[in-house]
């Protein structure tokens, strides 16, 4: 059976692309060839990518910056494609491209070519950026975070009973080298209605451990019917994890339909908070977040978007 898969881009694709990313019925050759009838189905969270790795001899997180062409690379980038030549586009990768902070560092995995790192098909050089303590830029990555304690917050499923979420902290050092998302109040329009702009709340969510419930089958009425009609389709996406490592994405969007949505299934998972402090000799700050969580230790809410720092 057909399946309606596509690898996940942006919506509206490349710059230069003047129409927008859809599925097809056709499957990607790379997800059959990571066996997806056989990977597991996990919700795409909509959120911030970052990842977990050493900085100054620690685990630290760092916050996605792609490196972007400059004004005269990105024109030239697009007048290439508005022609629609066969030929590949030869970057100059030292010449073409803006600066970026001496702490950046390129994405894994990255093709390489007489020492430079090669851009995307979207002329982006994906990378990261450390993510320091008192960054005003990345502040409600930093607020996740504490690096003296080395951990940090993190949203999860909680073991003990199906779809319960637990919010608790998780030492720097297990999430070492994984991609996390950071979602909340501030970031993406927040659409699983987090916190509130006087108490904001932010968390990370590491990649591939929210499943997906009663997932759909692979063919494109059963993946748009799962998506508008049942509780569990109220999601950004599905990612499957094949057993190889490749990852195949699909988007609501790839498929028509629209994102954000009045509510999500993830915000209406009940939740149990487990943020004891009294198992650390660091002090944290009394205004930080793990402060806040750890005066609403102990406590169940129905709903993951019932959380509110207001009475703590």
């Amino acid at each position: 059976m057909a399946a309606y898969i596509q690898r996940h881009l942006t919506e509206s694709g490349p710059c230069w692309q003047p129409f927008r990313v859809l599925a097809t019925e056709q499957i990607n050759p790379k997800a059959l060839d990571g066996d997806i009838y056989n990977a597991i189905p996990t919700e795409k969270v909509d959120g911030t990518c970052c990842c977990i790795t050493r900085h100054k001899g620690q685990p630290y997180l760092w916050a996605r910056l792609d490196r972007k062409p400059n004004k005269q690379a990105e024109k030239r980038f697009k007048n290439f494609h508005r022609l629609g030549s066969s030929k590949e586009f030869i970057w100059n990768v030292e010449q073409d491209f803006k600066t970026v902070p001496d702490s950046w560092i390129p994405a894994a995995k990255m093709l390489q070519l007489n020492g430079n790192v090669q851009p995307d098909e979207n002329g982006h050089i994906p990378g990261w950026v450390p993510v320091e303590k008192y960054s005003k830029q990345y502040c409600w990555h930093s607020s996740v975070v504490d690096y003296e304690a080395e951990v940090a917050l993190v949203l999860r499923p909680e073991s003990s009973e199906q779809n319960l979420l637990e919010i608790t902290i998780v030492p720097l050092s297990d999430l070492l080298e994984q991609t996390v998302e950071l979602i909340g109040t501030n970031v993406n329009a927040n659409p699983y209605s987090l916190g509130s702009k006087k108490h904001p709340i932010h968390l990370l969510v590491s990649h591939g451990t929210i499943p997906v419930q009663n997932p759909p089958a692979l063919n494109q009425k059963d993946l748009i019917s799962w998506f508008q009609e049942s509780k569990e389709g109220e999601i950004e996406g599905i990612v499957w994890h094949c057993t190889d490592g490749t990852l195949v994405k699909i988007h609501r969007h790839h498929l028509g339909l629209k994102w954000p949505l009045p509510d999500t299934y993830l915000s209406s998972h009940p939740v149990v908070i487990n943020v004891d402090l009294s198992t650390f000799e660091h002090d944290f700050e009394s205004k930080s977040s793990f402060t806040n969580f750890s005066k609403l230790n102990g406590q169940r809410f129905e709903h993951l978007k019932d959380i509110h720092f207001d009475n703590a």
